[in-house]
């Protein structure tokens, strides 16, 4: 006789990894971005009282939660910062595992150009597939400015992709030049 096994759907294992990769872009550092989600995800617990709310939606908390730790520990860093020589490295991302390297490399210094409000929201709604209430709620911002930021970051990027220096291919956004 063959048992089978399932394992429960675990939401908060679904979350963890979102918010690795959200961590993972904002710090560019594998060991930071494990310490951000683990402290986020501790909050998250301790505060059994808000999970318990039935209104209660945890995506952008947990997401707005992180940033905030994130914003803090850079006040944090400001402060050590002329001490601290390290370089950050660049990390492998599962999001573009399947381009070869030099695709890659061009679409992360093209991503690097970018504000990081645009960094932010391309993170968000592109590549974790937040919705705009969502992202709105997590960043502390209006829908229409989710949008209108989405659209402009968009363009910058495309913009990025088409300057870029080792581009061997030739970008066609539909834009005239």
């Amino acid at each position: 006789m063959i048992f089978r096994f399932r394992k429960k759907h675990d939401p908060f294992l679904d979350l963890a990894k979102d918010l690795n990769i959200y961590a993972l872009a904002l710090v560019r550092d594998m060991d930071i971005a494990e310490d951000l989600v683990q402290d986020t995800l501790l909050k998250i617990y301790e505060k059994t009282e808000l999970l318990k709310q039935t209104d209660f939606n945890l995506k952008p908390y947990a997401f707005r939660m992180l940033r905030n730790l994130h914003i803090d520990n850079l006040r944090k860093e400001k402060v050590r910062w002329e001490y601290s020589d390290d370089v950050k490295r660049l990390t492998h991302d599962e999001l573009v595992a399947s381009l070869d390297a030099e695709d890659q490399l061009i679409i992360r210094e093209a991503f690097a150009n970018l504000t990081v409000e645009h960094q932010e929201i391309l993170i968000l709604i592109d590549m974790l597939g937040f919705k705009y209430a969502e992202a709105a709620e997590t960043l502390d911002i209006a829908k229409g400015t989710v949008m209108s930021r989405l659209s402009r970051a968009r363009k910058e990027m495309i913009l990025q992709l088409e300057v870029s220096p080792h581009s061997s291919c030739s970008f066609n956004s539909g834009h005239k030049k």
